[in-house]
């Protein structure tokens, strides 16, 4: 299964609790943190989501 690399770029200020929340599920706990996480259906739901709050990447997996 990929890994996705998930990077907090933008601030939660003026944003709803819900969406706060959700950044918080990721894993995120300081702006411009970065977090790995395995490419599922829930993960890929969190991220659009934020989607105008993170940016992410593709992990290379090696030997796959």
């Amino acid at each position: 299964m990929a890994k996705l690399k998930v990077k907090w770029v933008k601030s939660l200020i003026g944003y709803e609790a819900d969406q706060r929340r959700t950044v918080r599920a990721l894993g995120l706990k300081k702006l411009h943190q970065t977090v790995e996480h395995q490419d599922t259906p829930t993960i890929q739901g969190m991220l659009r989501k934020v989607r105008h709050l993170i940016q992410v990447e593709l992990v290379e997996q090696e030997g796959a």
